[in-house]
C-alpha cells in the first residue's frame, strides 16, 4: 500500500547520461556534476553513468530529508562505503547496531568538555610539528604542501588518540599508510560492484597500506590493555563496554579507532592544504589573517588562552571548508522505497549527496565562487542548517568537529605567527575528485621566518 502511495505522490527524476561524455567527465567530474546541477537549478536527477545509476540531491530540504528526517532508510553501503570499511572496519564509519554501539561508546571522548581538556595537548604537538619546518625557512628548501600538513595533522591527532604509545616512526608509517589508501581507491570508488578477486589499479598499494595500519595499531590495543590508568582515546576504549556490559575485543578497537584517526587527520589536512591555496589567490583575506595573528598571538607560541579572541581565523577555516569540503560526496543505499522532492526513490537506489555543490549554489550563496569568510561572521547567520554539511549531517554528522576546529586554528596561527608562506607558481591548481577533495597536482611552498 505505501508504494503504491508512493507512486500516486511522485514522479520520475531527469535521467542525465553522463556516459556520453566520458572524456569530460573522466577528466574532470566535479565540473561536469558543476554543470549538470546548474543546469537543474538543484532538482533532483538520476546520473546514467552506464554502470551505475546514483540520483544527485543537492538541495537543503532533499539533504535533510535523506541524511536526517528519514537517515534510518539511507544507509552507508555500496558506493565508496564498501572499499573504505575494508581500511576502516564496521564500527564507527559503518552503521545499524554496530556503528550506534561505537557511536554511544566514543560520543564523550569528542564532547567539548573532553576536547577542552586536549585543547592545551594539541596546541604543544601542533606548535613541536611546526617548528619541525624550520629547516625549510633556513635552507629556502620548498616542500610538499599536502604531505607537511599531513604530518602535521598526524603528529597531532596521534598523540591525543594514541598518547605516547606509539613511536614517531610508527606514526609516521601509520599516517603514509592511510593517505595511501585513500589515495588508492579511486578505481574501487567508481567501480563498487566489482568483485574483489577482480585486480583493479590501487589493490595491490591499499592492501599494503591496511597491514602496516594493523601492524601498528594491534600491538598499541595490546599494550593499552596491560596500562589501565593510561589517558588517550586507545586506552579509554579498551576500559569501554559494549551494550551488554562485555570489554571491546580488539578488532572492534582497531576498527573505531582507525575510523576516527582516518576522518580526523585526512579531513584537516586536505583542508590545510586547501587553506594555503585560498590564501595565495586572495592576498586580502591572507593580509587580514596575518594581522589578527600577529596582533593576537604575537611572538607567543599559540594556546587554548587565544583561540576565542582567533575570530577571523575561525571564519577562514570555515570558508575554505565550504569551498573545499574533504568529503565532497556523501553516498547513501535506499533501504526501502521513498519520495524525496517529489521525485520517486527505488529500494535499493543509490542516493549522493555533495557538500562540494550544495556549497556552490547561486540559489544559497552570494558569489559562489568567491573566497569570502565573512559569510561566517554572526551578522550572516540564518542560513538553511544543511545549506552547510561539510562534516555531513543527521545522526552520522562528524563526532570531531569540534576538536578538527580547534586544531586547524591552531596550525593556522602557529605558521602564521613564524613563517610567511608561499606557493609555489606551477601552474593553476584545481579539485580533484577521489574519496577526498584533492588538488589536481602537487603543491610546493617555501616559508621564510617572520620578522618580529
Amino acid at each position: 500500500m505505501r508504494s503504491d502511495t508512493l507512486r500516486q505522490q511522485s514522479r520520475d527524476p531527469a535521467s542525465v547520461a553522463v556516459y556520453r561524455a566520458p572524456v569530460r567527465f573522466a577528466r574532470d567530474p566535479l565540473a561536469e556534476l558543476e554543470a549538470v546541477s546548474g543546469r537543474t537549478g538543484g532538482q533532483i536527477v538520476r546520473l546514467n553513468l552506464g554502470f551505475l545509476r546514483p540520483y544527485l540531491v543537492t538541495r537543503p530540504d532533499d539533504v535533510q530529508h535523506v541524511l536526517s528526517a528519514n537517515a534510518e532508510r539511507y544507509v552507508r553501503e555500496g558506493m565508496m562505503w564498501q572499499p573504505v570499511r575494508r581500511l576502516t572496519g564496521n564500527g564507527i564509519s559503518g552503521d545499524g547496531p554496530p556503528w550506534r554501539a561505537s557511536r554511544e561508546v566514543l560520543r564523550p571522548m569528542f564532547a567539548a568538555r573532553h576536547v577542552a581538556a586536549l585543547t592545551d595537548l594539541l596546541a604543544a604537538t601542533v606548535n613541536e610539528a611546526v617548528d619541525a619546518l624550520d629547516g625549510h625557512a633556513a635552507t629556502g628548501r620548498p616542500f610538499d604542501v599536502a604531505e607537511a600538513m599531513t604530518r602535521v595533522a598526524d603528529l597531532a591527532l596521534g598523540r591525543a588518540f594514541f598518547g605516547g604509545g606509539i613511536a614517531a616512526a610508527d606514526g609516521d608509517r601509520l599516517g603514509q599508510a592511510v593517505a595511501t589508501a585513500f589515495t588508492s581507491l579511486t578505481a574501487r570508488m567508481l567501480l563498487p560492484f566489482a568483485p574483489r578477486w577482480l585486480p583493479l589499479p590501487g589493490d595491490r598499494a591499499f592492501r599494503r597500506a591496511v597491514r602496516t595500519v594493523d601492524d601498528v595499531m594491534y600491538p598499541l590495543v595490546a599494550q593499552r590493555r596491560r596500562q589501565p590508568d593510561a589517558d588517550d582515546v586507545v586506552a579509554l576504549l579498551c576500559q569501554a563496554r559494549d551494550g551488554d556490559g562485555r570489554p571491546l575485543d580488539d578488532r572492534r578497537i582497531r576498527d573505531d579507532v582507525v575510523g576516527m584517526y582516518v576522518a580526523g587527520t585526512e579531513t584537516t589536512a586536505m583542508a590545510l592544504t586547501w587553506l594555503w591555496v585560498a590564501l595565495d589567490a586572495n592576498p586580502d583575506v591572507a593580509r587580514r589573517l596575518r594581522a589578527e595573528v600577529e596582533e593576537v598571538v604575537g611572538d607567543e607560541r599559540p594556546a587554548a588562552a587565544h583561540l576565542p579572541r582567533l575570530r577571523y581565523t575561525r571564519m577562514v577555516v570555515q570558508e575554505v571548508l565550504r569551498l573545499y569540503p574533504s568529503g565532497w560526496f556523501l553516498p547513501r543505499t535506499a533501504l526501502a522505497d521513498d519520495v524525496v522532492g517529489g521525485v520517486r526513490i527505488p529500494a535499493g537506489s543509490t542516493v549522493v549527496m555533495s557538500p562540494y555543490l550544495t556549497h556552490r549554489m547561486p540559489s544559497l550563496w552570494d558569489r559562489p565562487d568567491t573566497f569570502d569568510p565573512e559569510r561566517f561572521g554572526a551578522e550572516r547567520a540564518g542560513r538553511h542548517r544543511f545549506a552547510y554539511l561539510p562534516f555531513a549531517g543527521g545522526p552520522h554528522q562528524c563526532l570531531g568537529s569540534q576538536l578538527f576546529m580547534v586544531e586547524a586554528q591552531l596550525v593556522v596561527a602557529a605558521m602564521l605567527s613564524r613563517f610567511r608562506p608561499r606557493l609555489r607558481d606551477d601552474g593553476p591548481v584545481h579539485p580533484r575528485a577521489a574519496v577526498t577533495l584533492r588538488p589536481s597536482r602537487r603543491l610546493a611552498m617555501t616559508i621564510t621566518r617572520r620578522e618580529p
